[in-house]
């Protein structure tokens, strides 16, 4: 594992000790980050797949009756009396707070499905596509919240995930190599610096014998 290029000097030693403890409280702190947002994305892929068959479900009658409507009445005799057609359907969207993430609930306010064309130029299909559509609308809301919901979570997992990986990968084991390098240089040369007090004594006792046989 490649070190960083520093010196190996007692200040250094502090300074990435501190980083390195850092990062690693970081990093634990992304692993719980990125376990939520694990459990939050596999929860709602859940629900977004079954809200999907759900769908399904509702919108293959619609369509059914849609294309019963067409053939009865004809498309341009449907389209005009669609023309008349008024609903009041309303979408609203707030952020919701996710670990730090605003993810967007939607709201749908949806007329109550009812007759909506006269007894002239259209016949009963017509009305049921209509109600049928409008029984869709709520599930087609609550399935578009949970797929923008998991793009989101997708999205911000695969950025914590790198984020992860290169502080496990990288960062931390290069400042360990940086510093077990550096303590090792520093227990080196306390070891040198005992070996040469070591000698220095020596001589000096050694030279203070000799004084005092010169003196005697």
């Amino acid at each position: 594992m490649p070190k960083l290029n520093v010196a190996p000097t007692k200040s250094n030693y502090l300074t990435l000790s501190r980083q390195l403890q850092f990062a690693r409280d970081g990093f634990d702190l992304l692993e719980q980050k990125r376990q939520i947002l694990v459990f939050e994305l596999m929860s709602r892929l859940g629900r977004a797949r079954d809200v999907e068959r759900r769908v399904a479900e509702s919108l293959g009658p619609a369509f059914a009756a849609l294309r019963q409507s067409t053939l009865d009445a004809g498309a341009d005799a449907l389209d005009r009396a669609a023309l008349a057609v008024k609903m009041d359907h309303a979408v609203t969207s707030e952020d919701q707070n996710v670990i730090g993430m605003r993810i967007p609930k939607v709201t749908l306010r949806s007329q109550g499905a009812g007759p909506h064309f006269g007894v002239g130029g259209t016949t009963a299909h017509a009305d049921a596509a209509v109600r049928l559509f409008a029984e869709a609308l709520p599930l087609v809301a609550e399935l578009a919240e949970l797929e923008n919901a998991v793009l989101r979570l997708a999205r911000e997992l695969r950025k914590t995930q790198r984020r992860c990986n290169a502080l496990s990968r990288i960062f931390i084991p290069e400042y360990s190599e940086t510093i077990g390098y550096i303590t090792s240089s520093l227990e080196e040369r306390e070891r040198e610096a005992f070996v040469i007090m070591r000698m220095i004594k020596q001589r000096l006792a050694v030279q203070d014998g000799s004084e005092e046989c010169v003196n005697e």
